[in-house]
């Protein structure tokens, strides 16, 4: 009799497996709120198919025995801004669905302590309040428009954080400032910093009338464009090739000009 009960006790316990088939995980940095669950019935249709949550591996003491229930966030000792890690344990042949996984997603809302641009090019921020992380971008003022010269991970946490990026300044007066954007695609900035190193030579170029090369008199950003506005060529360098142009009349900005003009022969 005991050889006969060994199948069938482990045809119970892979029946038991096959009904807790499926984990949904959200990620993502508390934000204060809480998560909702729409929670369908078991595929047997008795009982529902939820049948365990955890909240960063801690089990998860919510009513979960209903058509839709909610994560209170609160239970946890969490603080804006902490890694959340959310598993939501469920039987096989339903699928329950988190209504507002948006609520874990970073936001952007640092505030600046402190902004400089050293005297050998490193532009430091320092900021508090953040929330998540999420990428800084450095910001130039280039020829009347802002300019993306470099990211830098944020730390997204909500004491005081140090960064810092090396800058390529042009000659004259640099304006630079940094930009985020969380998810809801509205960009942050922080204010504008100036810097002037005196060292950086105003760029000149030639020929007006190239044939295959632009020359510039230094390591320079560019960027060409044709009579319709397009950019046809764009990069940092001392020369560019402009062979593969077609013969027309072209705009060059560089250096902190902008608007200058050339034929391609």
């Amino acid at each position: 009799m005991r050889l006969l009960r060994i199948p069938l006790v482990l045809g119970l316990f892979a029946i038991s497996l096959a009904g807790r088939a499926g984990v949904i995980v959200v990620e993502g940095n508390y934000q204060g709120k809480n998560l909702f669950v729409q929670n369908p019935f078991s595929e047997a249709g008795v009982g529902f198919c939820v049948y365990e949550v955890t909240v960063n591996d801690q089990v998860a003491t919510d009513e979960i025995n209903s058509n839709a229930f909610e994560i209170d966030m609160a239970n946890f000792g969490l603080k804006v801004g902490d890694k959340v890690v959310v598993k939501i344990m469920h039987k096989d042949g339903c699928t329950p669905q988190v209504l507002n996984p948006e609520v874990l997603k970073p936001k952007s809302t640092f505030d600046i302590v402190k902004q400089q641009v050293t005297p050998d090019g490193l532009f430091h921020w320092t900021t508090t309040n953040e929330t998540g992380e999420l990428p800084f971008m450095v910001e130039q003022k280039r020829w009347n428009k802002w300019v993306k010269v470099g990211e830098v991970m944020g730390k997204g946490t909500p004491g005081e954080n140090s960064y810092e990026f090396k800058v390529t300044p042009h000659s004259g007066e640099n304006t630079f400032r940094v930009r985020q954007t969380d998810m809801t695609k509205k960009a942050r900035f922080s204010q504008s910093v100036t810097y002037t190193d005196p060292s950086v030579a105003a760029i000149t170029w030639s020929p007006a009338k190239p044939k295959d090369v632009i020359t510039f008199s230094g390591n320079t950003l560019y960027e060409i464009y044709d009579q319709f506005g397009n950019i046809v060529k764009r990069g940092y360098a001392n020369s560019v090739d402009v062979s593969t142009l077609k013969k027309d009349l072209y705009y060059l900005n560089y250096d902190n000009k902008m608007g200058e003009t050339f034929i391609k022969r």
